[in-house]
């Protein structure tokens, strides 16, 4: 008969920091996995906002061109009530042509538009930084899981020392990656 195994102090220890440090890696999964899916919806916001401004910058070249046009023809327009038909377009072209440039009422002028895409870019990028720390701090849970497991089977207390030691640096890193994610140079 085999007796069943006996587990001494230190192989609970070092089994309790293999949980605590896959724990940790699921934590970090999530964070990628969140930070990935809002970089992904950041970016197309930009997008839409981009397609948006290029739209109004299609229709605002149209309306002045239209404009200029039937300026150029009203040289040739003798009939007062129609040189102010023409004179009174002219102008509502010019209208809507500024109302393109800048709606600030409607925060979809241009002006506006550039803004507003711009700033979800810098939110994409900001996620992005953040999913790249979640998975620097998840290569480390990685390694330190693996160093522990060797640990137990080595008997080796130093390898015991790293993995903690991976661990705590990738709870640095999720911090980082929650609070700061640009903080860091390589992110």
């Amino acid at each position: 008969m085999s007796a069943a195994p006996d587990f001494s102090d230190g192989n609970k220890k070092v089994g309790l920091l293999i949980a605590i440090l896959a724990l940790l890696l699921a934590f970090s999964e999530m964070g990628n996995k969140q930070a990935d899916a809002d970089s992904i919806a950041k970016n197309i916001e930009a997008s839409n906002l981009w397609s948006f401004f290029q739209a109004k910058t299609i229709r605002r070249t149209s309306t002045l061109i239209a404009a200029e046009e039937m300026q150029a023809n009203l040289a040739g327009v003798s009939d007062p009530a129609v040189k102010a038909a023409y004179e009174a377009q002219i102008k509502r072209w010019r209208e809507t042509a500024a109302r393109y440039e800048s709606e600030p009422d409607t925060n979809e002028g241009r002006k506006e538009l550039i803004i507003r895409a711009k700033a979800a870019e810098e939110r994409r990028d900001i996620q992005k930084s953040r999913s790249e720390v979640f998975e620097m701090a998840s290569g480390l849970l990685q390694i330190g899981i693996v160093m522990a497991s060797a640990a137990v089977i080595t008997g080796v207390g130093m390898l015991v020392w790293c993995a903690g030691g991976l661990g705590f640096g990738a709870i640095v890193l999720m911090g980082f990656a929650i609070w700061a994610p640009k903080a860091l140079p390589f992110a």
